[in-house]
């Protein structure tokens, strides 16, 4: 059918035409002499169309084919997986970790993906029997290296027991004939005679250890090596005498590696036990008085024994909370310089540690309190400031204001008359009164379970009688009873306060009685509602 157009003499351009048909009712065109095209061109441009169409659905296809092929048949994928094996297989490609390229991979593969047939099954045993012949080979050809790989390949894939350990004989009977047992002997006793017991594969042990694999009944080999783990063990022996643990551990490990039964081994093991011990409890000592650099290098001595010795790792946080608590009396006294220096060690220790973060704070406040004090306040001037002070803590004490309101407390106006005068008799008197009211008021919080007032009295008792040994046990009861509560809370499902009780308990006394079990079930409790 020919355009309408065509047929009308009156059309002309730049004439204007109305459209007179219904099928080009409302039709717009921003170009009217676009608005027609030949039925030829309109259907060569649907036919181009169509072909691109056709083109990209075709790519598409071809792209995904193997992929949707997976989805929909994994059995496919199986027996592409089987024909690559069965590949693999004929050219001895028996196997290849690396990339999963080797027969036993892809037959591996092809089993998860369909368990229910036997072809990889069976595969699997035509690997084991090739793997058994490449070991026959390659012990004919002296490539023992190579027999051993094969060897080990074969009893992986449950090789018929017998078969490989004919095999295994052989390699052993044929390898000990090529490498020479007596060089190898002769060798081992050479470098023993020379102090090379165990330093590389051309020490005594090692060689010893070659011959015993090729010959394992082999009695000069077998002597030879007991006499050399005694020497060893004497080095051992030497390491410990000198303070060195951790080579010795080191030492008395090798020797149970090469024989686990040796008649000297179970001494060793036991000089070794009594000498951790010993470094313990040096280390222990040392905290108890004050020396902590050398508690922390002992208990760090432990840790190169064992990095999962739990007695240690608990030593080391005790010798972080030991130098916050230094901090808190160094600051006491106002000497500030050595406060900070136990607050850096003491974060190096342990990096967010509830005590230290205490500690810091309680320093922070007694530097401010000395700062407010004029540094060039006149003597006169000076002492009745003290007085004043001193008379404010007496009328809040008589108010039963020992630690709140904060900056109003007897004992803030105490610590302000101690930063004014610390060495001045009446401050000290006052300090010496105040201490038993401030031990009252710990006993008191803690029979009524009020643990955070327990706690600010115990600072408070610290901060007036720092080298007052009462407040160890002190702290540890403090800690017993955060445990206990803990548990108690714990049990009643409050894993948040539960958490907070640990850490506070472990900041007072990292060795308190039940820390470690109630710590176990924190962590069992929190875990599980995670």
């Amino acid at each position: 059918m020919s355009d309408p157009r065509d047929d009308d003499p009156s059309e002309s351009p730049g004439s204007r035409i109305e459209p007179r048909l219904g099928w080009l009712e409302g039709l717009r065109f921003r170009d009217p002499s676009q608005a027609y095209e030949p039925r030829e061109r309109k259907k060569s441009r649907i036919g181009w169309w169509a072909l691109a169409v056709a083109i990209a659905l075709a790519a598409g296809v071809l792209s995904f084919r193997q992929t949707l092929a997976d989805w929909l048949w994994p059995e496919t994928r199986a027996q592409v997986l089987r024909e690559r094996a069965a590949a693999a297989l004929a050219v001895g490609h028996l196997t290849a970790p690396e990339d999963g390229s080797g027969a036993r991979e892809l037959y591996e593969a092809a089993l998860a993906l369909d368990p229910d047939r036997n072809e990889a099954r069976e595969g699997l045993m035509r690997v084991a029997d090739a793997a058994m012949q490449q070991a026959r080979e390659a012990i004919a050809q002296n490539r023992y290296a190579d027999a051993h790989e094969a060897l080990q390949l074969a009893r992986a894939l449950s090789a018929p027991r017998a078969k490989s350990d004919a095999v295994a004989v052989l390699m052993r009977k044929q390898e000990a004939e090529h490498a020479g047992i007596d060089g190898l002997l002769a060798r081992a006793a050479a470098a023993r005679e020379a102090g090379k017991l165990d330093e590389g594969p051309d020490s005594a042990l090692p060689l010893y250890q070659r011959v015993l694999a090729l010959q394992p009944a082999r009695t000069e080999a077998l002597e030879a090596r007991e006499d050399t783990l005694a020497d060893l063990l004497q080095q051992a022996k030497a390491a410990m005498d000198g303070g060195r643990l951790a080579d010795a551990a080191k030492i008395v490990g090798r020797v149970a590696e090469y024989d686990a039964g040796h008649v000297a081994l179970p001494e060793a093991r036991a000089q070794l036990a009594r000498a951790v011990e010993r470094q313990r409890q040096r280390a222990d000592r040392d905290l108890r008085g004050g020396r902590l650099e050398a508690a922390m290098a002992g208990y760090r001595k432990l840790l190169d024994i064992d990095a999962e010795d739990g007695a240690a790792l608990a030593g080391i946080e005790r010798v972080g909370n030991a130098y916050a608590q230094r901090a808190e009396q160094r600051a006491a006294d106002f000497r500030f310089a050595e406060a900070q220096a136990d607050l850096r060690a003491a974060s190096g220790i342990s990096p967010g540690s509830a005590a230290v973060r205490d500690a810091a704070r309680h320093v922070e406040r007694i530097r401010k309190a000395q700062s407010r004090v004029a540094p060039t306040m006149p003597p006169r001037e000076r002492a009745g400031k003290v007085s004043a002070l001193l008379a404010e803590s007496d009328r809040a004490a008589a108010r039963g204001d020992w630690l709140t309101p904060p900056g109003d407390s007897a004992y803030d106006k105490l610590r302000a008359a101690q930063a004014l005068a610390p060495n001045d008799a009446a401050v000290k008197r006052a300090a010496a009164r105040a201490l038993p009211s401030v031990r009252r008021c710990y006993e008191d919080e803690l029979r009524g379970n009020s643990l955070k007032r327990a706690q600010a009295c115990l600072d408070a008792w610290q901060q007036l009688a720092p080298n007052d040994r009462a407040t160890g046990a002190a702290r540890s009861r403090l800690a017993q009873r955060w445990i206990a509560v803990g548990n108690e809370r714990l049990g009643a499902g409050e894993v948040a306060f539960a958490e907070q009780a640990l850490a506070s308990a472990r900041a007072l006394d990292a060795g308190a009685p039940g820390l470690d079990e109630f710590a176990t079930r924190v962590k069992t409790a929190a875990g599980s509602g995670r």
